[in-house]
């Protein structure tokens, strides 16, 4: 499984508290409600190790830790532990927005590179935040920010020097396994292998990381067979070895279907650099038919190379040849998108008020953010809302939409009489 949908949510703040010093010969003693801790944030992050994500699927929601509620002496709330969620390096991450459609968040094809994904709520002040000179014994305190939640697209694009592409049943497993250490399943049918395996490939002292992409069929751009599974894997491989099964009535077709998906995918897979590898020449129907293979395939600009996976005939000089093309490829400049991460745009500020039947209806995040952390049965946390309202302009905007008091007025989910 290289493709999952997950669930996050960061942690919510803790709750702010009411409290007072308790002294003898300090009447109340002033306010010394502590604040709430922080809620814990999400963060994806890249590691050689990581978990594939076939296990990551398995548990689908994943929920950071909340924050501790302040206490009394001004005590503030422990802050909740972030989560790291570990993932295979090549991961791209992207989010669901509400519509169903993804934003990209994050290419994680950096060892040890991470990326916020959900970030944790904020604790609410507890009383001593509220304190003036006109009220200096305050009886209100905020709840905690609610964290983040957000639906995660995790797509693992693979990272490798070299990758074996091919018709299924061509021989990438045996090829793969004979070459590495690496041990795929292998098997007499098609689609043998549902996702990329990676082994290391040796070479005098020198190695590079070889990768059997899945097989394809016609139509793969379009997503037939387990055609955008191989595709997307391609994109990151340097040099890609085209296997040809020596037994099919025209490997030149073969190799032209296969770079023809290619082509219709991303037309910058068809420019990487390839090796041509015609496999299964240990078969005497196929041994036979060399001179003739030799010739409908020479016209070819490709290296050319003859092998059996099955027996190793060829396969040192063909790892040779693979290590060679890598070496003379230009120095690649540093992925930016390796880097990206999504920065989300600032909320609209604005404050908006419209009419639904009877009630008014004002669009305004932080107003909602306001009334959310509050305890609006608290008399006096009514109060400190109505001062807020007017010094954000939300009193002035309900005015000039006609509101008077008594009329009901709709934040968010919050439902208010205007007074």
């Amino acid at each position: 499984m290289d493709r999952v949908e997950i669930y996050v949510k960061a942690g919510d703040g803790g709750n702010g508290v009411v409290s007072f010093r308790r002294e003898k010969f300090v009447p109340l003693g002033g306010p010394d409600g502590g604040d709430g801790g922080n809620g814990g944030s999400v963060f994806s992050g890249a590691d050689r190790r990581g978990s594939p994500l076939r296990w990551v699927a398995r548990r689908r929601h994943f929920t950071a830790q909340r924050g501790g509620n302040g206490a009394g002496k001004r005590m503030h709330g422990r802050n909740g532990e972030d989560l790291l969620i570990r993932v295979p390096l090549g991961t791209v991450v992207n989010a669901k927005d509400s519509a169903g459609q993804k934003l990209f968040v994050a290419d994680l094809g950096e060892e040890e590179q991470r990326v916020m994904v959900a970030r944790g709520g904020r604790g609410g002040f507890g009383n001593a935040h509220f304190a003036t000179s006109t009220n200096q014994a305050p009886r209100i305190a905020q709840r905690g920010e609610a964290g983040e939640e957000v639906t995660l697209i995790l797509d693992l694009k693979l990272i490798a020097d070299v990758g074996i592409i091919g018709y299924p049943s061509v021989g990438k497993s045996t090829l793969l396994a004979s070459a590495s250490a690496a041990r795929p399943k292998i098997a007499n049918y098609p689609f043998t292998t549902q996702e990329p395996i990676l082994g290391v490939v040796d070479v005098g002292n020198r190695s590079f990381v070889l990768a059997e992409i899945p097989g394809l069929i016609e139509g793969a751009h379009r997503g037939l067979g387990l055609g955008h599974d191989f595709l997307r894997h391609a994109e990151r491989t340097k040099v890609l070895i085209h296997l040809l099964d020596g037994t099919s009535k025209s490997p030149l077709s073969d190799m032209k279907n296969v770079n023809q998906e290619l082509s219709l995918f991303n037309p910058l897979l068809s420019q990487k650099a390839q090796i041509v590898v015609l496999n299964k020449i240990d078969l005497p129907e196929v041994e036979s038919h060399i001179p003739a293979l030799k010739r409908e395939l020479g016209s070819l600009e490709a290296p050319l190379f003859f092998i059996s996976a099955a027996t190793r005939r060829g396969v040192p000089q063909l790892m040779a040849k693979a290590l060679e093309m890598l070496d003379r490829l230009p120095a690649q400049a540093p992925r930016q998108e390796a880097l990206a991460v999504f920065r989300p745009q600032p909320k609209d500020e604005r404050i908006t008020v419209t009419k639904e039947g009877e009630i008014f209806v004002v669009s305004a995040p932080r107003v909602e953010r306001l009334l959310a952390r509050m305890d609006l049965q608290n008399p006096e946390a009514r109060s400190y809302v109505r001062r807020q309202f007017t010094r954000m302009g939300v009193s002035a905007a309900l005015r000039r939409a006609g509101a008077k008091p008594g009329d009901v007025v709709r934040f968010g989910k919050i439902e208010l009489e205007w007074e």
